[in-house]
């Protein structure tokens, strides 16, 4: 039962992470592209705003695409945990914890869940 639980965790985590690197890189699922994301983090300072959103994009995807598959999971978890605290330092820190207005609550989740996962294993179901 625990690895059917890790599996199901590092599914939905990798997925959702890949459909934020989609939104950035290809303007997948309601996203803006590396244009549009790129003129949003310029507009906070993040130059130049194009590499940035592809940087973060590309961190997403196959942190995401890695984590999904078990495959090497210290690697995708430096790819998640160092895009989300980019996210909290430049965007969500400032605005305290919930989510709800606009906090740090689901970067830090994702830092956790992708540590955790780092330190505990894949567990049987992966490809690494």
């Amino acid at each position: 039962m625990l690895d059917a639980g890790l599996l199901i965790i590092r599914l939905v985590v990798g997925l959702t992470l890949m459909g934020h690197g989609a939104q950035k890189l290809f303007g997948w699922f309601g996203g803006y592209g590396p244009k549009g994301t790129g003129g949003w983090m310029e507009s906070i300072g993040m130059k130049p705003g194009v590499a940035m959103a592809v940087m973060a994009g590309l961190s997403e995807l196959a942190g995401g695409l890695l984590f999904a598959a078990g495959l090497w999971l210290p690697v995708a978890a430096v790819l998640i945990a160092g895009t989300m605290l980019v996210a909290i330092v430049k965007v969500h820190g400032p605005n305290g914890y919930w989510t709800d207005k606009g906090g740090y609550e689901y970067n830090l989740l994702l830092i956790a869940v992708a540590v955790a996962l780092a330190l505990t294993g894949p567990g049987l179901y992966a490809i690494g």
